[in-house]
Parts: C-alpha cells; structure tokens; sequence
C-alpha cells in the first residue's frame, strides 16, 4: 500500500479499539472547547459585533454559539471556530504545535447537529479528528513552521475533515476522498498573526469550514489521486522541507493523540506560558513588586523566541503573543487570563514599563530538548543586586502537569458564566458532557 492507505488503514484500525480512558479524555476536551467557544463568542459580539451579522444573513439549520440565530453551516463553522480560538485559551498539542478543539470540535458537532449523530460518533469523530491533526503536524513540524505555514489551519483542515467522516462512518473509500480534499484545501500562513492583526482566529474558523466542505464532498467517494500524502506534489513534499512520514504509518503506540493535548489556564500563546508559570511562581513565593526589577531574562527555546520576544505591544492580539508581555501581566497582576488581557492592562504605566524590561534569549539546552519539553527558565535581577531565578518545564495543563476534573469544570463555569449561561446552565451543560446526553439541539447555546 502507498503512504495514504497505510495511514487511513491505520487509523480505521485505531478507531476500533477506543478504550474507556480515551473517550473520558475525549469528554474533557469537548467540555474545554465549550468553554472556550462561548467565552469567545461573547467577547466578539463586544468587539466586533458585525461579524456576527455578516455571517448570520444566510439563513439555515446549524446553531451558533452564543446567539440565537441559525445559518448555514458553513458560516456557522466559520463563527464557531473563529470564537473558539480568539481567546487564546484552546487546547493544543506541543509535538505538533498545533491547535486542536477550536476547528475539529467545531465541525464535529455541526456535522452532529445535521445529522442526529449519537453521542458515541461524536466523541469518535473527535478522538480520531485529533488523532489525524495530531499525525499530521508531527509529519511536517518543524519545517513547515519554520517555512511560514500555521499549522493550527493547514494540518487543522485534515484533522476536521477526517473528524467528520469517522463521526459519520464513512467507509474507506469516502475517507480516501476526504482525505484529498482536505489536504488540497489545507492552507493558512502565520504572517495572518503578525503586527497588530486580530486575525490569526481566522484560519481556525476556516479550517473548521473547509474540513466540513471536504467531508461533505468526500461523502460522494469521487475518484481522487492515489496518494495524496506521498506523491510527488502531495502532503509531504508540498508541505515541508523536514517530512516526518512515520507518524503516517507507525501505530504501534498505545496511547492516542488526544491523551497527549493541554488545556489552558493563561489566556497567552502556548509558547509563553512556561515563562508566565515561572514567573507566577517567584511572585507569589517573593512578593515582587514592578518597581524593585531591574531587569527580567526569559531563556526558552529558539521557537518561542522568534515572534514571541516582542517588546512592542500593538493591540491586545499582539500582547497574546508576546512573552515579555505575558511575564510583566504576571508580576503586576498575579494572573494572565482571558479578563486580564484588556485595553486597560494595554495602557497600564507598570505593565508597559516592565514589559520593556524583558528580554526572551534562545536556550541551545532547551532548544534540543523541544517539542518533547517546551520550557523556560526566568530570571529576575533586582535593584539591589539580587537575583532570583525558576525554571518551568512543563507549564499547567500539559499532560504530565494537567488540569484536575474540578479545575477543567472551573475553567469551563468561568468562560460559560461570561458568555451568558447561568449556573444552572452550565451545570447542565457539564452533567450532559460527563453522562453523555450532550447535543446541540438539548443545550442552551
């Protein structure tokens, strides 16, 4: 067999052998991504309250998060996927660098939603749309980040496509042909995220949509190429210059890429949430305060130095992915959550301040340890020549750091709460996630 069907016989056998444990898992990603999505969709009705109404105008039958209107679910895919990740507080997985709940939970339940899936298809939709994204990235990474691409849309398309047809029990061949959709439709370039763009969410939202389209179109099971991961103008030789293709085809793995992902507790790209931990700790055992630093020096390795060492903070999108900024959030405030990034913390004198007084420097150590540790070491020199450092190697949420079920449930209150559920309504909603009678239909959105 060539590349792609060694790679869908793989995970058609995978998803046939779906333990307890996982699906449990799969469960606490669901939970998280409600979070996320409904905390996001209130935030953008505030700040953008026209997107709504841009793609609300087409009328149809999948719901969106956070409002009561209908449409189409293309245009719902976009919405929900985009509100999921604007936070910067969905899950992701540090191998692939990638995002993960924001599109294939999207497309899953959408998928779900017009099609009355049961709860079980659900979760394998999900537990396999991570499975195939997770696969994905790791076979390109770091190359592909390296030459531009953002992984989260390219590798996130494919994870939702495929997410979608397990959910619906495709067969082989509809796979194979939702597979090359897919990949022809990955797409999404990380320059989306640069300067003072508040458009990085876009390629989450996109990915979502695309990977319905693929799997609708897929469903048809139209002839496509044989090798769409293999070929000479496929997956791997278009995608990277580093291709990894073992993660295509060697499954002897026990465990499933979705016991691998974190959670977020900083509202912050992955990248700078090791400093923000370290950072938290030394304050809280020290008492700092802004005015005694000198000077504060993130050593980390040389992925989340580039793009993440900014000083210059050009809008709140700018200040998510910026550790320095991230780290000052932490000594002035004590936290770095979704209320915590806001215009008044953008103008605060202290912030500002300290946050200049930040520099991110490569580690060659950590570096070579990255992506199985992603971690960072902070120092913090004071105006009276002490000096006091902490190192984080694995920051909250990571899997050999993860978020318990009460703190999971607390994050998920939290960002519900502020989308505008009630107590009552969120308690449902996660009673509903853990018994398995959760559903677009059932829930209040």
């Amino acid at each position: 067999m060539n590349l792609t069907d060694t790679f869908i016989d793989g995970l058609v056998t995978r998803s046939q052998t779906v333990s307890p444990r996982v699906k449990e898992q799969a469960k606490k990603c669901l939970l998280d991504y409600l979070g996320v999505v409904l905390g996001g969709a209130r935030y953008l009705k505030e700040k953008h309250p026209v997107f709504f109404e841009v793609f609300t105008k087409d009328q149809g039958d999948s719901s969106v998060f956070g409002i009561p209107q209908k449409t189409t679910a293309t245009n719902a895919a976009m919405l929900n996927g985009f509100s999921a990740h604007v936070l910067e507080l969905d899950d992701g997985h540090r191998h692939g660098m990638i995002h993960l709940g924001a599109s294939i939970n999207t497309a899953v339940l959408l998928a779900a939603e017009k099609e009355q899936l049961k709860y079980d298809n659900i979760l394998c939709g999900i537990i396999m749309g991570y499975e195939v994204a997770v696969r994905c990235a790791r076979a390109l990474q770091p190359g592909h980040k390296v030459r531009g691409y953002h992984v989260s849309g390219t590798c996130g398309t494919i994870g939702s496509a495929m997410g979608v047809a397990f959910a619906c029990g495709y067969d082989v061949a509809q796979m194979k042909a939702t597979l090359a959709c897919a990949v022809s439709s990955a797409a999404g370039v990380l320059e989306i995220q640069e300067e003072a763009s508040e458009m990085k969410p876009y390629n989450v939202g996109r990915a979502a949509m695309d990977g319905l389209v693929s799997a609708q179109m897929g469903g048809l099971a139209m002839p496509g190429p044989d090798d769409v991961m293999g070929g000479k103008r496929g997956f791997l030789n278009a995608l990277t210059d580093t291709p990894h293709p073992e993660h295509l085809t060697d499954f002897t793995n026990e465990d499933y890429a979705i016991e691998g992902i974190y959670q977020k507790v900083h509202a912050a790209c992955r990248h700078c949430h090791p400093a923000i931990d370290a950072t938290l700790d030394m304050r809280n055992d020290l008492e700092l305060k802004p005015e005694q630093i000198e000077h504060i020096e993130v050593h980390t390795y040389k992925l989340a130095v580039g793009s993440h060492d900014h000083t210059q903070i050009r809008g709140i999108s700018s200040a998510k992915l910026s550790t320095p900024y991230g780290v000052a959030l932490a000594v002035v405030k004590g936290s770095a959550g979704y209320a915590d990034y806001n215009e008044v913390n953008l103008d605060d004198y202290n912030i500002k301040a300290l946050t200049r007084k930040v520099s991110v420097i490569e580690d060659e150590n950590l570096t070579a340890q990255s992506p199985a540790v992603r971690g960072a070491k902070v120092i913090i020199y004071l105006k009276n020549g002490k000096s006091y450092e902490a190192p984080c190697l694995y920051p909250k949420g990571e899997p050999e750091h993860p978020l318990t079920k009460e703190e999971l449930e607390a994050k998920f209150r939290g960002l519900a709460m502020y989308g505008g559920l009630t107590r009552e309504d969120c308690d449902k909603m996660i009673n509903s996630v853990w018994d398995g009678s959760f559903s677009n239909k059932k829930n209040k959105l």
